[in-house]
Formats: C-alpha cells, structure tokens, sequence
C-alpha cells in the first residue's frame, strides 16, 4: 500500500491525498512533527520537507509536483482522453494553484489589517486569473474533476474554512471561483482528504490569539468583510470592538504549520 509521510495541516500534502481520494487508491498515512523531523524522515526526503510518497515497490518520492504527476501516470487517470496540449495546460494551471498555498499561509496567519488586505489581494491575482477563464462546466473544465481542480481544493477549501469561522472572504468578486468552490467542496474530497484532527490543528494554528483572524473570531459577531472594506485598525488589540454583521459597503470591524517552505513542498 502506498504511505505518505504528512504534516497534518500542510496544503501541498493535501493537494497529494485529495487526488488519491479521487482515483480511489487504498494509501495510509503518518504524520511526523515539523518542528522535530525524526531522523528516518530527514534521510528519506533530500529536501526535509513534506509530502513524501512511498511506493508499493519501496521508491521515495518527493515535491507534492513529481508526486501528483506520478499517481496521475501510474493509476486511471482522471482525464484519459486529453491531448499532450491539454494535459500541459493542466500543469500549468496547477503549477499556479500550488504556488498560492504558501501566500495564502501568509495571509491567515496576518497579525494586523494591513498585513492581511496586502497578503490577500495578492492572492486575488491569482483567483482573478481562474475567474477569468472559468466556464459553464462544473469543476474547472470539465462536468468531472481534473488535476487543475485537485490543485486548488487547499486553497479552495481553506478559503471556505476562514469565511465559516469569520466572515472574512478571500473569494470576494470571483462569483465564478465562488461556484467552483461550491462544486469542489461538494465532493467531500476536502474532507475526507485530511485527518481528522485537521480542524482543530487549523484553528489552534490560524485562528489563535497570534492571528487577526483569530482575534476576531473570539471577540465579533462574522461579518461580510474583506480586502476591500478591511478597516486599519480592525480587532486591535487595544480596543478590540463587538460589533454585529455589516454589509459589505459600510467597512467592518471585525475581519471575520504549514507557514514557510521549509516545511512543505
């Protein structure tokens, strides 16, 4: 049986697991401590990061990239009629999904307003991207699931995770990424792709009392809040303000490890 060596709350081994669950292949997991790498996992990955794939023959594979397009090779693929231009136009727009995981990292662990309006409209260039080529298809371009919509549940699920726990949307203006989210969440693959204490692990870690996020989930009533209407001094620490939803229009006071890529990869 396959296993892959995870950091439980890292979106690149999520992108690795979510695209198992999808083609069904029987794998297990173990989970290892980032901030204390056991020795056989340093002497395993050249890179010390996760994920890592063992195979059924003994082989180590690292970079979630050669990972997924190992699984994608060796087991039924999920689009087994595409031409050598689409399946590069796949990698291509997946390559751009996985590079948003670590910025999108960044910006839920932002500690103040202005660090989380900066880290988010940076990642709204590359939902801006999607949403310009999403068509009428359920997922991205197809009626059924492709490599570009395994690439982007981390980020597509993480960002339905902020918006439930604090209002704060990262998908504000993309009503088309919006839909896609919906039909992507839907599958169950995003939860049935991480363990499960991931829930947990993701709010100790990017709705703490370290975080504006966090801060603002403890102290306001969710709000429809983001970059745009993300008021300077939102959840200070020094005058942190209950306040109830808004619209969108009127500004906001509450904004609604894997951190670094040292660690996943």
């Amino acid at each position: 049986m396959l296993k892959v060596i995870s950091f439980t709350i890292c979106p690149f081994v999520q992108r690795v697991t979510a695209l198992l669950e999808a083609k069904g292949i029987p794998y297990q997991v173990e989970y290892i401590s980032l901030s204390d790498k056991p020795q056989w996992f340093l002497d395993l990955s050249p890179n010390g990061q996760v994920p890592l794939l063992v195979t059924e023959q003994g082989d180590t594979l690292f970079e979630s990239d050669a990972i997924v397009e190992y699984l994608e090779e060796a087991y039924p693929a999920l689009q087994p009629a595409l031409s050598p231009v689409q399946k590069a136009q796949n990698r291509a727009w997946s390559y751009l999904g996985s590079k948003q995981y670590l910025v999108q990292c960044g910006a839920q662990s932002s500690k103040d307003a202005d660090t989380l309006k900066t880290r988010s409209e940076k990642l709204a260039t590359a939902f801006a991207k999607v949403e310009k080529v999403l068509g009428e298809h359920r997922f991205f371009n197809s009626d059924s699931l492709s490599m570009v919509d395994i690439a982007w549940l981390p980020l597509l699920h993480r960002a339905q995770i902020i918006k439930d726990a604090t209002g704060y949307d990262f998908l504000h203006g993309f009503p088309k990424v919006q839909a896609w989210q919906a039909a992507v969440m839907a599958t169950g693959l995003a939860q049935k792709s991480v363990a499960e204490a991931f829930d947990q692990r993701f709010a100790d870690y990017y709705l703490s009392e370290q975080t504006l996020l966090g801060r603002c989930q403890r102290t306001c009533a969710p709000c429809d809040c983001h970059a745009q209407n993300l008021e300077a001094d939102c959840c200070a620490e020094a005058e942190i303000r209950r306040c109830t939803p808004m619209p969108a229009t009127s500004g906001c006071c509450d904004s609604s490890g894997c951190g670094d890529d040292s660690r996943c990869g």
